[in-house]
């Protein structure tokens, strides 16, 4: 992808789909990832809520929900852990969207859907309905 400056100390490093910051903060997400890991791994933490993780290991929210979206945590094996819904923020254990959202957006592309087909039947009726005619008079002259 090329050389950019990394999001976190803004040094200069080779930015792959895979590394997304310079090697030092990604020496440093690794060493958070473990601490956040051994945390959550002990019995009487694994249904810890993700305030609660965020809490006792002093790791940032988003980072535990990059983890999460990486797979690196894997919600099955720790229930309370969610991740926010892209559209309301509910916490949910799979997907981008939580089950109310994606009804609504159903909901609105199905309206859509059945607004584009009248729009289309009408252009389609009004087409139909129109007469042209022929100018008789210009090609006698």
């Amino acid at each position: 992808m090329g050389i950019d400056n990394c999001p976190k100390c803004n040094a200069l490093f080779n930015k792959t789909t895979f590394r997304l910051v310079c090697e030092a903060c990604f020496r440093e997400e690794e060493a958070q990832f473990e601490k956040v890991y051994q945390f959550i791994r002990k019995r009487v933490n694994r249904t810890a809520t993700m305030a609660q993780v965020v809490e006792a290991t002093e790791v940032e929210e988003d980072l535990i929900i990059r983890y999460v979206k990486s797979g690196k945590l894997r919600l099955a094996q720790f229930p309370n852990l969610g991740i926010p819904c892209e559209q309301c923020g509910q916490p949910i254990n799979e997907g981008r969207l939580c089950k109310k959202c994606t009804e609504n957006f159903s909901k609105e592309l199905q309206t859509f859907e059945k607004e584009e087909e009248r729009r289309l039947e009408m252009t389609e009726n009004s087409t139909k309905s129109t007469y042209y005619t022929k100018n008789i008079k210009k090609q006698q002259e």
